[in-house]
């Protein structure tokens, strides 16, 4: 029973840290952790894709994911925040997979990475833009969104073009 009690007591703090973190603040570091593993699979493109059109998307996503991130750490900064410095876990999991694969099959699961992942960053700026209560936050996820439609749509017409479905 002390045991149990002493556990519940130690975690408290991080319960706590975790409660006070608000749904703007969630926005910044996932849409920094997003950026981070966009630019890492755009690298990856340019390496191992054997299709033109996908080193230059890879290429794409290296530019503006950077270009956007560089954005969004001025903006945390200035409100004294700090963002994570490397993709989640779940993202990591997602390029070693990646990294696995060769020829036709990298190329085949790098457009359904790409069109599942900026589908989900579509929809979390959109929430954002609607519901956020940071001014900037929403002004940077409306600034960005049409960027990100602009990757979704150049992915689905790669995707039409190699006869891979995204849906």
């Amino acid at each position: 029973m002390k045991k149990l009690l002493w556990t519940t007591l130690a975690t408290l703090p991080l319960i706590t840290l975790a409660a006070d973190k608000s749904p703007d603040e969630s926005f910044y570091k996932d849409a920094a952790q997003a950026n981070l593993a966009e630019i890492q699979l755009g690298k990856l493109a340019r390496e191992k894709s054997q299709n033109q059109a996908l080193k230059d998307y890879g290429d794409m996503m290296v530019k503006d994911h950077t270009a956007a991130n560089d954005k969004l750490s001025k903006l945390a900064a200035g409100k004294g925040m700090e963002l994570p410095t490397s993709p989640s876990v779940g993202q990591m999991a997602s390029k070693t997979k990646l990294e696995v694969l060769s020829g036709d099959t990298f190329d085949k699961s790098f457009i359904k990475t790409m069109a599942g992942d900026h589908k989900d960053a579509i929809e979390a700026f959109q929430k954002e833009e609607q519901n956020g209560q940071d001014a900037d936050a929403k002004a940077f996820a409306k600034a960005t969104l049409p960027k990100l439609e602009q990757h979704m749509k150049k992915i689905k017409s790669i995707a039409a073009a190699s006869g891979v479905s995204t849906d």
